[in-house]
């Protein structure tokens, strides 16, 4: 079981990465689940895995960076930022080599953990964040007199915090996961996997020629599977609904089982349970917490930029063409 879960993990970090640089959240939400079912599983992190487990954390919290109403420490004072830059720290300490590349990311989860304060409004808390991030020593100076400044100043838009932008972090971070990607290209599970892919002939581009003859039994098996694939997916909506930010043992369990049922279907059928995919999704009402991620999003990306406000915002299984149906609907009523 060790080994498996070994491999399971690596499996699901490698995919957190994958998803996070693609920026493809829905599925990067299902792999954090799976992940965090892993991590959560472990009685202490075992050494080789420190690594991957301190990656899969610092991906999860910068994904939320913006969220500060989501807590992933004991300490509510402590934002997604601040709590990703601790395991930043301890993902420095596994590098043989520093390079410039961690300090950048280093300043500019700092620099972001107080921006997104003064994004907010809490000027306050962001002056007790840097008091918290920065040392008292001579190379943390220079920056700590500048964000003191800033904070000061009560100006969320100076050009020191647009120069170190959060998109800039999340750049940096990728470059970052494109190395590690590299470097860890002897995954167990992406090597067994790939092999039996490449055996049965179901390569990517074999999919996307393969013509499909169905006959009627084919079809009543196609609206069983479609059944199954739709309740499964209301299943896990309801559950969303319940769901706190932060996920515990038994929830992030529960959400792995019925994605894995999920993703197994999907995978093969993922064309023709569109319509069923688009009926479960839209059995969902708008919250007025997401019509203000929306808006948030709109202002600091723009009107079309549907994919990035879709990753940086925090919306229950949408997609990029339902945040632009839902602007439009916003526009009417307004």
């Amino acid at each position: 079981e060790a080994v498996a879960a070994d491999w399971m993990l690596e499996f699901a970090c490698y995919c957190l990465c994958r998803h996070f640089g693609e920026e493809r959240s829905a599925e990067f939400r299902r792999w954090r689940d799976v992940a965090q079912a892993l991590i959560n599983g472990l009685s202490k992190i075992p050494t080789h895995q420190k690594k991957t487990v301190y990656l899969c954390q610092l991906l999860i919290r910068t994904a939320k960076g913006k969220n500060l109403e989501c807590h992933f420490e004991n300490d509510q004072r402590i934002s997604p930022l601040e709590s990703a830059l601790s395991f930043w720290t301890l993902l420095e300490r596994e590098e043989i080599k520093l390079e410039k590349l961690h300090e950048d990311i280093r300043r500019l989860i700092q620099i972001q953990t107080v921006a997104v304060h003064m994004e907010n409004g809490y000027f306050k808390e962001a002056a007790e964040v840097l008091e918290r991030l920065f040392t008292d020593s001579e190379s943390d100076k220079p920056l700590r007199v500048k964000l003191a400044t800033v904070i000061k100043s009560k100006d969320p838009y100076v050009p020191l915090l647009q120069s170190f932008s959060y998109n800039l972090l999340i750049s940096k971070i990728k470059s970052y996961i494109e190395l590690y990607m590299k470097e860890n290209e002897t995954n167990f599970l992406i090597q067994a996997a790939t092999k039996q892919v490449e055996s049965k002939g179901l390569g990517a581009t074999a999919l996307q020629d393969k013509t499909v003859n169905v006959n009627e039994n084919d079809k009543r098996n196609l609206e069983t599977e479609q059944r199954f694939v739709l309740s499964i997916i209301l299943l896990r909506d309801m559950l969303g609904q319940m769901q706190n930010c932060c996920l515990n043992v038994d929830s992030s369990l529960v959400w792995m089982y019925i994605n894995c049922l999920l993703g197994l279907n999907s995978l093969q059928n993922i064309e023709k349970h569109g319509d069923a995919l688009d009926c479960g999704r839209r059995r969902q009402r708008w919250t007025y917490k997401e019509d203000l991620e929306l808006k948030s999003g709109i202002r600091e990306f723009g009107v079309g930029n549907w994919a990035k406000i879709l990753v940086h915002g925090d919306f229950n299984n949408r997609t990029s063409v339902m945040l632009k149906d839902r602007w439009r609907t916003l526009c009417k009523i307004e």
